[in-house]
This record gives C-alpha cells, structure tokens and sequence, in this order.
C-alpha cells in the first residue's frame, strides 16, 4: 500500500501534494493550510482540488504491464490461490485450443471466469514462463521441449482469453523469457 500511494503522490507537483495530503488525509481547514503553505484559502482549495482530480484518473502506465498479468495469473495457477485468479480474470474469460492442443489432452473450451478459475487453480506447475511472437505466455515443457503454449489475450489488466496452442510451427518458434529457446 505504501508504495502504491507513493506512485499516485508522485504524479503531483510539491504544492497539489502537500494541500491534498493536508486536507484530505489530515483533515486540515483550507485557512489553516494556506496558511502553511503562504497563500490564499482559494489557492489551497484549488491545489487540492487539482491534486484529487490527478489521483482519480487512472493512467496507463498504472496498470500492470501484460506480462506481469500473465506472470501473476500463472503463479496463482501453481499456488492455488482461486482469489487471485479470479481478480486476475475478465469475467468473459475464454479457454479455447487448436486441434494440435486437444489431440495432446487439452480441453478445446472453457467459458467464463469461475470455470477458467477452477481449471487453472493448483496447476500450471511445469509451465514457464515464454514470448509467443513477442507477447507474453507461458509453455509446459517436457525434456526441455515446449508441449504446450498458453498464449494469452490481456486488455485493461485482465486476462480475457488464453488459447492452448501445440501446433508445430507454432512450438519451434517460442523463446523462454530467460533467453533459452525451445527444442520443439
């Protein structure tokens, strides 16, 4: 949580954030502020304004990146914390495979946030972590050799879809994220 308040502090300048620390976290009376800081009431008043605004509008870059997305998800999987997938799912979250997944025992669909939650709790332990074309998955491997892709759809810091992948020419092209590359 600290470290969490220090980013949304951050985006302030040294004035918003002492006026909005002031009167929204202290409860400070914008005279009292102002004189603090040596300047009007009204001045106070709209730095903290501007300051509240700033902390209410989420950015981008505030989000988790996708691959810390699919990391958090995949750990959740392995340690089975059911909690954590669930937040970490949209609530359409959608597990299709392609034919190659499904002749090696995928299921070839799973719907919604409960049932994906359900499937994924507890498993995923030989998986690790992969790019697939430059995004974010995860791959079980067998003797060194991805078997398995999990390709990931993320949007808005939410797992929307992952797609069970084994087609061939799929598997030759994914690469560790610690820089191996498969022996598929």
């Amino acid at each position: 949580m600290g470290l969490a308040l220090h980013v949304v502090l951050d985006r302030l300048s040294p004035r918003e954030r002492v006026a909005f620390v002031l009167h929204d976290s202290f409860g400070y009376e914008f005279p009292t502020i102002a004189a603090v800081m040596d300047t009007t009431p009204a001045a106070a008043r709209k730095l903290a304004s501007r300051a509240r605004a700033k902390v209410s509008q989420p950015r981008p870059e505030d989000r988790l990146a996708d691959w810390e997305v699919v990391d958090a998800f995949m750990a959740a999987a392995r340690n089975g914390d059911v909690d954590r997938l669930l937040r970490l799912l949209a609530p359409d979250a959608l597990v299709t495979a392609d034919d190659a997944a499904v002749l090696v025992g995928t299921p070839a669909r799973i719907e919604g946030r409960d049932e994906v939650a359900t499937f994924f709790n507890g498993s995923a332990r030989a998986a690790l972590p992969v790019y697939v074309d430059d995004r974010p998955g995860s791959a079980w491997f067998q003797h060194g050799a991805a078997k398995v892709v999990f390709d990931f759809a993320v949007a808005d810091g939410l797992v929307r879809a992952i797609t069970f992948r084994a087609a061939p020419d799929l598997l030759t092209r994914v690469v560790r994220r610690d820089g191996a590359q498969s022996c598929a």
